[in-house]
Order: structure tokens, then sequence, then C-alpha cells
């Protein structure tokens, strides 16, 4: 599986394309929407899907695009799923944020089942729930790469804030510490500041 990362603009925050033999997975697709666009251009491959880590707007401004040009199924918590077209609830519809435009998205095809082994077009991983950046927080373990994409759960060094709607301090403690602290070897990537891209020893 090779790994693809777009800083975007807004937020600095990361969008990851995993690409395998015959498709390729979106993770968290942000604000760039050209470069992403062109990424998945140059690899010339189907999407077969498009993750959500969680809703907040910063990852997911650029899910219609991607739908447009290659109709993937969206998969997001069901705890989050209303977010997608509430800018209030994704953040993009507060005071702070009137420079910019309200992100709406349609809604999602899948909820994410933490019970299942997903197998989409032989990308393997399972779900994991990580709340506490926000409510429906959660992380894509994929076993046979020893790779996990947390979101903005874990940082190098650091950890996601806590201080916005449905974020919760000691529930982000606990889920780093029982959900990622507890699996063997593997790297962690996460989905937000470059200079806190990977998470590596712990």
């Amino acid at each position: 599986m090779k790994i693809r990362r777009i800083l975007n603009p807004v937020a600095q925050e990361n969008t990851y394309i995993l690409e395998n033999d015959t498709a390729c997975l979106v993770i968290d697709p942000g604000s760039d929407t050209s470069a992403i666009l062109a990424e998945l251009k140059a690899i010339d491959k189907p999407v077969a899907a498009i993750l959500l880590t969680h809703t907040h707007y910063d990852h997911i401004m650029s899910v219609e695009a991607v739908r447009q040009a290659y109709n993937p199924p969206v998969y997001v918590t069901e705890a989050e799923k209303d977010w997608l077209m509430s800018p209030i609830d994704n953040l993009s519809g507060l005071p702070r944020h009137d420079d910019m435009e309200d992100v709406i998205v349609n809604p999602a095809e899948h909820y994410l089942d933490f019970t299942e082994d997903y197998n989409i077009k032989n990308f393997q991983f399972k779900v994991v729930p990580t709340p506490g950046h926000s409510i429906g927080g959660v992380s894509f373990i994929f076993d046979r790469e020893e790779t996990v994409f947390s979101g903005d759960a874990l940082f190098k060094e650091t950890i996601g804030r806590w201080d916005l709607p449905s974020g919760n301090h000691e529930q982000l403690l606990t889920s780093i510490q029982e959900q990622l602290f507890t699996l063997p070897n593997l790297s962690l990537i996460h989905i937000s500041e470059p200079t806190r891209r990977s998470y590596i020893s712990y």
C-alpha cells in the first residue's frame, strides 16, 4: 500500500490517499480540492471510498468534489452523521469563520461499524472509536501495513484539542490510552499539522 499526503492550506490539515494495485482510498479530503483531484488523476485508479476520521470542516471540504469526480461512498461515524450537513456542528458556520463559505456535505452512504473487519478493494482495516477531540472521532487501523490514521486524536508528542464543542479531555486521554497505546508496534499517522505528522514510538 502506498500512502500519499496532501497538506491543505486551511488549518494545515492533511489528506491521505492510499493506493493499492487496483484502487484508492481517500481519508479526510480537506481544502485543497485541486491538489487532491490532481493526485487522484495521476494515480488513475478508482476511488473505492472516502473515510472520515471526524467531520470538522477542515476534514470534509473536498468530499463533494471527490464524489462528483469518482462517485465513491462515504463512511462516517453515526455520532457525527448530521454534522456533514450542519455548518454549526462542523464549525464552518461559526462567527469566527465568517471569512469562509459554510461547508455542507451530502449524507454519508455508510456508518462505520466498530465490530466489522473491513475489506474494501483489498484495503483491509478496522475502525476504533477515539472520541475526545470530537464526539465521533475514530481511528483507522491497517494491521497488515502496521499503520493507523488517528485523525486529530493523537499527534507527535501531544494530543488533539478538546476545547471544541463535544470535546472532552478525559475522554480523549482514555481513547488514546485504551485504543492506540495498546496497539503492538504500529506507526500512527495523524491528520493535522505537518510538524506533528506521525507518532512512531510508544
